[in-house]
């Protein structure tokens, strides 16, 4: 990263001997004061731990979904890896750079930055741009996702997020509304959130909102939409409702990707994921879900104001699901998503009847 200056004022003078009269040497002339002009600090920082000064690391790529509450220290080590121990950026709209010393302890970085970015004249300032552009890992915290849409989409931050993800191919990983951004298919929840109790029961309900390919352009991400906080909210159905809304809308069969909190999946380079995270009997809800659908299977009845149905025989949309382990669970390919090359999951039909979600094992 660019330098940072220090605002000071430094004045070195001698002067004779105590506070009373002079004496018959003279006293030494004074040397000039030396002057820093005082700069502004960088743009957006809220805080910087670590070698302030720029450095380039050679990086691999890597994506990180993680779903929300407790930080999964494994991922952040997978990315930081990746990384190549060069300068980490945490972006943030609302919050502290409480993620500065935590992403610090884990690993060897040169340094770690957070840049609190809410507005849009912060998103298309130079100097913050700059600094995400020569970040080796960047992450984007949880809040808001109307935020990060509202105040970086169609900016510069969007352009240098872009040119990490594809040109630079730097690690970038993102919690909660962090993650729900990453797939070019996103829910904004601008209007507020929805439930799935409520979605399935109008489809139309104005709190789903479903934008298309219009922001962030992560690798293996293409038409596909993310949700967090999956089990511990139950938000199966509202995620139906949204690929639902989608295929019928845009005639995209889409795929989604579903992480509960304590969770993360970690895709590599080559496209291939893991699942990251505290899987026991005690703590039940640490999975991953990955869902296909599939274009001619449209659902039967999603109207404004009226019950969902998307049945197809009970098998409207393909699940797989893979439990999270501290090493890194299963292995699923998001270049196909193909169930035949994964491992370490049980594959299930998810469908709707009137409102109702059903699951049942393929």
């Amino acid at each position: 990263m660019k330098k940072l200056l220090l605002s000071a004022l430094v004045i070195s003078c001698l002067s004779a001997m105590g506070c009373g009269k002079s004496t018959d040497t003279p006293a030494p002339t004074p040397n000039p004061p030396v002057v820093v002009t005082p700069t502004n600090k960088r743009p957006g920082s809220i805080g910087i731990v670590g070698d302030t000064s720029n450095v380039v690391k050679t990086v691999t790529g890597g994506l990180v979904l993680m779903g929300g509450g407790a930080d999964v220290d494994a991922a952040f080590k997978w990315m930081i890896e990746r990384s190549g121990g060069g300068d980490v950026v945490i972006l943030r709209a609302s919050g502290t750079d409480a993620y500065n010393p935590y992403v610090n302890s884990l690993g060897t970085v040169n340094s770690v930055e957070t840049l609190l970015i809410n507005s849009k004249e912060l998103a298309n300032d130079d100097i913050v741009a700059y600094i995400i552009r020569n970040a080796e890992m960047v992450f984007i915290a949880g809040g808001d996702q109307s935020d990060y849409m509202n105040f970086w989409r169609g900016t510069k931050v969007e352009k240098a997020l872009n040119y990490l993800l594809t040109e630079k191919k730097a690690p970038v990983g993102g919690t909660s509304a962090g993650c729900a951004i990453l797939g070019s298919l996103y829910y904004s929840g601008e209007t507020g959130g929805i439930t799935s109790a409520t979605a399935l029961a109008n489809p139309y309900d104005s709190n789903v909102t479903l934008y298309n390919n219009d922001f962030l352009k992560a690798p293996f991400l293409q038409n596909v939409i993310t949700d967090q906080h999956y089990l511990t909210r139950e938000r199966e159905g509202r995620s139906m409702v949204f690929l639902g809304r989608i295929l019928k809308d845009w005639n995209i069969a889409a795929k989604g990707i579903a992480v509960d909190e304590r969770t993360a999946v970690c895709i590599d380079a080559t496209g291939n994921a893991k699942v990251y995270g505290d899987y026991s009997a005690t703590r039940p809800y640490s999975n991953a879900y990955f869902l296909v659908t599939d274009a001619t299977k449209k659902p039967e009845q999603f109207l404004a104001n009226t019950k969902a149905t998307w049945n197809n025989a009970e098998q409207a949309v393909a699940v797989y699901e893979i439990p999270a382990s501290v090493n890194g669970g299963g292995n699923f390919n998001v270049t196909n998503f193909s169930f035949t090359e994964a491992s370490g999951g049980k594959a299930y039909w998810w469908s709707i009847n009137n409102g109702v979600l059903l699951k049942k094992a393929q």
